[in-house]
């Protein structure tokens, strides 16, 4: 661009000076019409470079996720092609999934058992519940029973006594005497197995537990047991579940596997250090480096335009997203020691500039790894910076030349 306007400059210097001699051709005007370009170009670039800074280093970067599976395995299927563009949930690979069936078929089984023993636990809680009444009707029936017979007793010792001071004065039967007294030990017997019984009642009563009968109490625990073993079982199969899962490898987004070696026989472990493969998304980020004297004006939103050299002739419209203020000269790492300041100072570095791709331009293939040059449009003095622009599509059209024998 600069030779193109020195050209222009020269021509209408030949057509004044030399051509139509408007004006004379000597010493003064000839350092004039040196000095006047020097000057003008070196005023035009410097303030081109604030308010429309260019970069020579555009990037386009991808994500690269690294397919890892989480259980290990041999191969079985690989359905995905390489370099190929692989939609979002596509299978990538598959494990042999038998022995994670097989668990989980077991997993299964335990479970089943463990859901057969809580109906019997609740069976037994009910059981213990109905012992614990009759043990309560037992001791009801035991202390009514005790009751009863105590005045019955009382009454007939009353009645000995009276036969006896009947038959010492000689006005009693003697056998009405013996039959009180046969009827006495007969009562003191009954009221003896009737306070035992009562006795061995309260005592089996008294055996609890938490204020429950310790049968009832066995019980609930027995169920307790049954239930963290179902949850456990649950817990046991959901994690066979996703093992299986685990063997079929689905694309996690858009992109490509590039650089497929994997093959069925091959065996995969889950290991940071040994990927299955590599996965580049479709998703990318423009990013355009600058060096820190040219974003003085530069601003979010600002109108933007870049060229890759896979693109010949094409101009890709784009808007500022955001400016990274952050380098690696800016960091310092965790460690026991002072920094180092260096012998020499440091070249500074530059700052990326993340740029956002306009939507009528969503659709063109941007290659990772893609470069290029580019362009940011500030606010300031905008009838200037079309010699930007102009610049920028003369880049991009001898993008066409491929200079090598």
């Amino acid at each position: 661009m600069e030779v193109l306007l020195v050209g222009i400059y020269a021509f209408f210097v030949w057509l004044i000076f030399i051509k139509f001699r408007l004006l004379p051709w000597n010493t003064t005007s000839q350092i004039i019409v040196v000095i006047i370009p020097i000057v003008g170009l070196t005023t035009l670039i410097l303030t081109l470079n604030v308010i429309a800074p260019s970069s020579e280093d555009v990037r386009v970067f991808k994500y690269t996720v690294q397919i890892l599976p989480q259980v290990r395995g041999r191969v079985i299927e690989v359905p995905v092609q390489p370099n190929r563009l692989v939609k979002k949930g596509e299978l990538l690979f598959r494990i042999d999934p038998t022995n994670y069936q097989n668990d989980l078929d077991a997993a299964k089984a335990k479970l089943a058992a463990n859901e057969a023993k809580l109906p019997q636990a609740v069976a037994g809680l009910a059981s213990a519940s109905a012992s614990d009444r009759e043990l309560k009707a037992q001791l009801e029936s035991a202390s009514s029973q005790v009751s009863s017979l105590q005045p019955r007793l009382d009454l007939a010792r009353t009645r000995v006594r009276q036969n006896r001071e009947l038959v010492a004065a000689g006005a009693g039967d003697k056998f009405a005497l013996e039959q009180a007294e046969a009827n006495v030990i007969d009562l003191e017997a009954q009221l003896a197995t009737a306070k035992a019984n009562e006795a061995v009642v309260t005592q089996k009563i008294s055996a609890r537990v938490n204020g429950e009968l310790a049968a009832v109490a066995a019980a609930r625990a027995e169920i307790a047991n049954a239930k963290a073993a179902i949850d456990g079982s649950r817990a046991d199969v959901a994690n066979a579940q996703w093992n299986l899962d685990q063997t079929a490898m689905y694309a996690p987004a858009d992109g490509y596997a590039i650089n497929v070696q994997l093959r069925p026989g091959s065996f995969v472990v889950p290991l940071p250090l040994a990927p299955a493969m590599s996965f580049v998304e479709e998703e990318y980020q423009v990013i355009a480096l600058f060096e820190p004297n040219e974003l003085r004006f530069v601003e979010p939103g600002n109108r933007a335009e870049f060229t890759l050299s896979t693109l010949p002739g094409r101009i890709i419209n784009a808007k500022v997203d955001s400016i990274v203020w952050a380098q690696g000269r800016g960091q310092l790492t965790t460690s026991g020691k002072v920094p180092e300041t260096g012998n020499y100072p440091q070249e500074p570095g530059r700052f990326p500039v993340k740029l956002t791709v306009d939507e009528k331009d969503r659709d063109v293939f941007l290659a990772a790894g893609a470069g290029g040059h580019g362009a940011i449009y500030t606010e300031h003095i905008e009838e200037v910076q079309i010699l930007r622009m102009v610049i920028l599509r003369i880049n991009t059209i001898t993008k066409y030349l491929v200079l090598k024998i």
